[in-house]
């Protein structure tokens, strides 16, 4: 990324003209109806309780100034420190705190007496120096003749005095002192720094009794003028609470200030600016015209990291889009669009030729303006590192360097193709991309088949949206880019069953909480419910506050499936689950309180995160981040010695239980929010063995009832003894052999010719019986087998939709059979040996009475064996 001084000069240049163009920009921008008029002031008194610029004690009513970037002022910060500091009792220390009364860093009055114009001094009459003396004076009159004197009686029969005009320094708005012209701040100040311009009152002794009797008896003589008039417009403004100074600024630079603060606000998720952090990096610019020409090196990290935040908001304003096209670079916040954890500045410099580069921009600015467009950096990296990729390789590869487009053919293509997977096949460094310690990065196959997709990608785009024609690239070098197809995705497999039972025990479990959580922000809690839901990380990190709740009796988690588009999305959670999430929003509101000293009101809960960021936070509307989280994963992880594991094969490891007790491809694409079947398959990784135990717990009729795939039960509603019967009864019509099964049109069955061309399949009057089933399996996993190679997922769910009404057939026998007890023998009998044909299943005939007490000796055993899954699934 590029640094502070970079971002600097990328702002064109400040000539004159230049600054009085940016200062009726912002001065528009200023007077504009939606700016706050708070923020117009030279002198800006922000509210204690400002939700950006807040500057209060968080004790209540309590006078005194935050210190730094604690949320108490010095001595309950120290009270605080001493009691423990610890976050629970917040709460209870924010009641029985005493509240103090600011002393310090107070703005003087006008004297208290009616009429006069010389400044108060800091004591409690609140008189300027004149009338102090003389109520001193008199006080020890009246003491010596015994009296006391009445201060009321005292006060009306005093004389106002003239003041001595405003303080000549350019950041002072209080009344001056004396003839000199400062006020008692900026007097002493002046005497502290040796007096530049040595200016001073003639006479300079006793020069009040003069000036009262005859005020043009009073001058100032000065050893250079000059030099005390520069000290007046440069030195700072005395630091009072909950100001922000802005007298004596020039007035573009004061504009840059005011908006920049103005940009602050709205931003929906920001830390709190105190007005001293602010009034300190005003201090350091008084001697600039513009913000601009400031030397971000010398300032204090405070006042840099304000500074690089504030020229942010001015680049967006005083850069328009094409310019930044021009300087090879994006600002995101043109697009409103910002990437957590990054600034709105988009680097394209690397890129060297400049019809790549601007080909490049014009790409990335059309998927940021698009609707749909992605919602993380990785695919804009993605895309800059392709760039990047092929202009290094055009430099030392074609032409002149690659700068004329005209001049690349389709051999250009091949070698960079070529390359590319040579790097990737022998693990070789990249020709551009830089890892943060400086280091090349390595080129993988995955990086590679990335870099080659998003070529073709960015190339096609130009050809299709004429950039192609326009900037003279030959036609042949941009179809030249071929297709890359899937690639070399590996996908992760299921934790085994030692790990998954090391990362679920209770003694790792706490020791997770105690080593890497000491500030108790829920990490445990995220990964326990990770397990549980098989949720995506984001998606259970980024968990509102109010996210669970009861419906029908049932607990209920509700989430945002962002990946895939789907919001506000609900699933069953367990009551375990359900009480660790309702003790984590107790714990984040008490937090609240404790860091606010006062309860979250409903709309601040509405808002809420679960998992609050402890930083930058001020409304605990962001959630911790996920690097956070998955460094702190990581390091336990590799205290347990378990090799390398990581949190998404929770996910995979959830849908291989869910695929295993009996859940099917569409169960699992709804739950864990897949986005195709396709995709469902690479989470549900399990053996031949445990496909054939698959989907049992859905019953629907099969392809020869009247309603195909009609459902019969669901999970919550048993196949009932009745049901069964009639299902049995079916089986055990007079019927005739038919491929997979059995026809029972009764024409056919005595011999006749059947009207339907033998299409079995799509006949009403074609069962399936017990023996068929190992058939019916090997057919599903056929069509399952076809459709995980199929060239793209348009392919793969045509076959899987295909499929699904036999799918449903087939669940259906399979729970008929269970509800019989009949499903292990028809598993045992395979088709392919002879022999099997004179198995039982054959040759036995059942009543239809005694086949439903079977299954009802049965039920409690399968009843049994189903808990016992659903227990395993949530462990």
């Amino acid at each position: 990324m590029t640094g502070g001084h970079d971002l600097l000069r990328m702002l064109p240049g400040t000539d004159p003209r230049e600054s009085r163009d940016r200062l009726e920009i912002l001065t528009a921008l200023i007077n504009g109806p939606g700016f706050d008029p708070l923020l117009r002031a030279d002198v800006i008194e922000v509210p204690p309780e400002h939700p950006v610029f807040g500057w209060c004690c968080r004790v209540p009513h309590c006078e005194r100034a935050a210190h730094g970037t604690s949320d108490l002022c010095d001595t309950h910060r120290a009270e605080w420190s001493a009691r423990g500091g610890d976050e629970a009792d917040r709460a209870e220390f924010f009641r029985t705190a005493v509240p103090l009364q600011l002393t310090r860093a107070v703005r003087p009055g006008a004297c208290r007496v009616v009429g006069c114009e010389r400044m108060a001094l800091g004591h409690k009459h609140r008189f300027c120096p004149r009338h102090d003396n003389r109520w001193r004076r008199a006080t020890a009159r009246a003491q010596a003749q015994g009296a006391e004197l009445d201060l009321d009686a005292w006060l009306s029969e005093e004389k106002p005095y003239p003041g001595f005009g405003v303080c000549l320094a350019a950041c002072c708005r209080d009344g001056a002192l004396s003839p000199l012209g400062l006020c008692p701040n900026h007097d002493q100040r002046y005497t502290r720094e040796g007096r530049p311009g040595g200016a001073e009152l003639d006479p300079p002794r006793y020069w009040a009794h003069a000036y009262e009797r005859d005020p043009s008896s009073v001058t100032v003589r000065y050893d250079d003028r000059q030099a005390f008039r520069r000290w007046c417009a440069h030195v700072e403004p005395v630091l009072r609470v909950g100001e922000i100074n802005l007298l004596g600024l020039h007035p573009l630079l004061r504009a840059e200030f005011q908006w920049a603060l103005f940009a602050r606000l709205q931003h929906s998720v920001r830390s709190r600016w105190t007005p001293i952090a602010v009034q300190s990096l005003v201090n350091s610019c008084r001697m600039l015209d513009t913000l601009t020409d400031l030397d971000l090196d010398g300032l204090p990290r405070r006042s840099r990291c304000l500074a690089q935040v504030m020229l942010q908001s001015l680049r967006v304003v005083y850069v328009t889009p094409a310019e930044t096209r021009e300087a090879g670079y994006l600002e995101l916040d043109h697009f409103g669009s910002s990437f957590r954890g990054f600034s709105s500045h988009y680097d394209l410099t690397g890129v060297t030729q400049r019809w790549l580069r601007d080909l490049l921009w014009d790409y990335l600015a059309h998927q940021l303006r698009t609707p749909g467009s992605p919602r993380t950096r990785a695919s804009y990296d993605d895309t800059r590192r392709t760039c990047l990729e092929l202009s290094a390789f055009l430099e030392v590869g074609a032409e002149g360097g690659g700068h004329d487009p005209a001049l690349l053919q389709a051999d250009h293509v091949h070698r960079f193709l070529a390359d590319q997977r040579h790097r990737a096949r022998n693990q070789l460094p990249s020709l551009a991309v830089r890892l943060k310690s400086g280091e090349a990065s390595t080129v993988t196959a995955t990086t590679s088949h990335f870099i080659l997709s998003h070529a073709r990608k960015i190339m096609r785009w130009a050809l299709e949206s004429g950039e192609a024609d326009r900037r003279g690239l030959n036609r042949e070098f941009v179809t030249s880019f071929p297709p890359m197809g899937i690639g070399p995705h590996r996908t992760r497999s299921p934790f085994t069953d030692e790990v998954a039972r090391a990362l679920a025990a209770e003694d790792n479990l706490q020791r997770f909480a105690d080593a890497h959580d000491a500030g108790d922000r829920g990490l445990r809690d995220i990964w326990e419910t990770i397990i549980v839901t098989g949720r995506r990380a984001s998606e259970v990190i980024n968990l509102k506050l109010d996210c669970v709740g009861r419906y029908n009796k049932l607990p209920m988690l509700w989430h945002d499936q962002t990946k895939v588009g789907n919001y506000d999305q609900a699933i069953r959670i367990p009551e375990y689950t359900y009480q660790r999430i309702r003790d984590r929003r107790r714990k984040t509101l008490v937090r609240f309180e404790g860091r606010f000293g006062r309860p979250a009101t409903a709309a601040e809960r509405a808002r809420m995160a679960l998992f609050p960021a402890s930083k930058h936070n001020p409304g605990f509307e962001r959630s911790v981040s996920y690097g956070w989280y998955g460094a702190a994963f990581h390091d336990w992880v590799s205290e347990l010695d378990l090799g390398s594991c990581v949190t998404h094969q929770a996910r995979h490891t959830l849908a291989t239980k869910l695929l295993a007790n009996g859940a099917g491809l569409h169960h699992i694409k709804r739950f864990l929010g897949q986005v195709s079947n396709r995709m469902a398959e690479h989470y549900a990784k399990v053996a031949v063995s445990e496909i054939e135990d698959v989907l049992q717990h859905v019953w629907v009729a099969g392809p020869g009832a009247a309603q195909p795939g009609e459902v019969l039960s669901t999970s919550t509603t048993p196949l009932d003894r009745h049901r069964a019967e009639a299902l049995a009864l079916d089986l055990t019509r007079r019927s005739t052999p038919a491929e997979g099964g059995l026809c029972t049109f009764q024409p056919v069955v005595d011999g006749g010719a059947c009207p339907w061309n033998l299409n079995c399949h799509s006949c009403d009057k074609f069962v399936m019986s017990g023996a068929d089933l190992l058939y019916w399996r090997r057919k599903r996993e056929q069509w399952m087998s076809i459709a995980e190679r199929a060239p793209d997922d348009a392919t793969a769910d045509y076959l899987h939709q295909v499929f699904e009404p036999t799918a449903r057939a087939i669940d259906g026998l399979e729970k008929a059979l269970a509800g019989l007890g009949l499903l292990e023998d028809a598993l045992a009998l395979d088709l392919r040996r002879p022999q099997d044909y004179f198995h039982r299943m054959w040759s036995t005939v059942f009543r239809a009475t005694d086949l439903s007490e079977a299954a009802a000796s049965d039920q409690n055993a399968y009843g049994n064996e189903d808990t016992a899954d659903d227990e395993e699934v949530c462990a």
